[in-house]
């Protein structure tokens, strides 16, 4: 089969491009003997996570119950659950420990962990757990000089049912650096968020064994990774439009795009039509604020090349797309019927529209199809 005799809208993986930022990333890290335990909440695959983790120590990082339980059936067994867990979700997550899963939990919640530490020994299990710190995001997390780090410390490491493992980071705001020096201050400033944390919980004789960080931006750039155990990242493996925009790929390195057909032409409005709307490419406008806006989504030919032009998704109805370009669109080599594969803004958000990847290695032949895990 051949991305021409797809139904579409339909999500492609070219396998080749996977692989090499792959191994980019785990060449890295290798390198600097560093634990990459990668995030899977971008593809959501076991076939990528088996490519991911291949030549590391198997760890992964997931953003769901669903993702680890879906990992763990494929024989995975040493899952971060990286999402400050409701005290609800503590019944499923015993089930996963108790399967055999090396399940880590987060918390930053003093409440939260002292439901956590009474619940574990409820439940037969004992909970390992992170205590997520703040490095300037501010949207989880707290800050590593506050007195409710040693507190949530204390509690998890006398409690009969958890066990303090040490400090998780992230620098989401790292997506809003616009150059690669303020990407890896960002870095820094995480790193060293992260450090001062444990370092703390050692001098109250309190134990810190992992000190997790992790973001593409802050995985790529940064410059110093002293006092770090291991690095969460995930959406390095695909790449999209604004991690080109911010430096942490090339166009040439995006590994995912929507196939899509023409499905009508407005010559007069120099606009084509097409058949993947918001549902199929997503909302995500994250290009707008930087310095090439590609709307929702740049236009490439079947092939994947940029030679159509500077044509991009200008506006999404739920199963329309319409495409403009900056110069007259090549109407004869965009008739009715004739298909197009959109590179998305955002490829976390698009690649959670489909259940399925159509794999192509470098050609336009579809190679095999990976199931996806959707869902909570």
């Amino acid at each position: 089969m051949r991305l021409a005799d797809l139904p579409t809208p339909a999500l492609v993986l070219d396998r080749a491009r996977l692989r090499r930022n792959i191994q980019a990333m785990s060449e890295r890290y290798r390198k600097l003997g560093v634990r990459l335990r990668p995030h899977l909440k971008t593809s959501k695959s076991v076939d990528v996570a088996r490519m991911a983790t291949e030549g590391h120590f198997g760890g992964i990082t997931v953003s769901t119950l669903k993702e680890a339980e879906h990992f763990a059936a494929a024989g995975f067994r040493d899952i971060l659950y990286a999402v400050c867990i409701a005290p609800a979700k503590l019944d499923q997550a015993a089930k996963l420990i108790k399967s055999g899963v090396a399940l880590t939990i987060i918390t930053d919640d003093l409440d939260a962990a002292k439901t956590i530490a009474v619940r574990g020994k409820e439940l037969g299990v004992t909970f390992d757990v992170l205590i997520e710190v703040d490095c300037g995001e501010h949207r989880s997390g707290i800050p590593p000089e506050s007195d409710v780090l040693l507190a949530i410390g204390r509690v998890l490491h006398a409690g009969p049912g958890s066990r303090l493992a040490g400090i998780m980071v992230h620098a989401g705001h790292s997506y809003t650096a616009r150059s690669l020096d303020a990407a890896a201050e960002i870095a820094e400033i995480e790193r060293s968020a992260g450090v001062r944390a444990a370092e703390r919980l050692r001098a109250a004789e309190m134990p810190a064994p992992t000190v997790s960080m992790g973001s593409t931006p802050t995985a790529l750039h940064g410059k110093n990774y002293d006092g770090i155990t291991e690095m969460r990242c995930g959406v390095y493996m695909f790449g999209d439009l604004f991690q080109s925009e911010i430096g942490s790929c090339g166009k040439d390195d995006i590994a995912v795009s929507v196939l899509s057909s023409v499905i009508g032409q407005r010559r007069p409005e120099n606009r084509v039509l097409i058949d993947a709307g918001f549902l199929a490419l997503s909302k995500d406008r994250s290009t707008a604020n930087t310095p090439h806006d590609v709307g929702y989504g740049r236009v490439a030919d079947l092939s994947g090349a940029l030679g159509l032009g500077d044509v991009t998704v200008v506006g999404v109805h739920q199963e329309h797309g319409m495409v403009e370009g900056k110069t007259p669109l090549p109407f004869d080599r965009l008739p009715v019927g004739a298909r197009v594969r959109v590179i998305p803004n955002h490829a976390c958000i698009t690649s959670a529209a489909y259940d399925r990847y159509h794999v192509i290695d470098g050609s336009d032949e579809v190679v095999a199809v990976w199931p996806r895990c959707n869902g909570w």
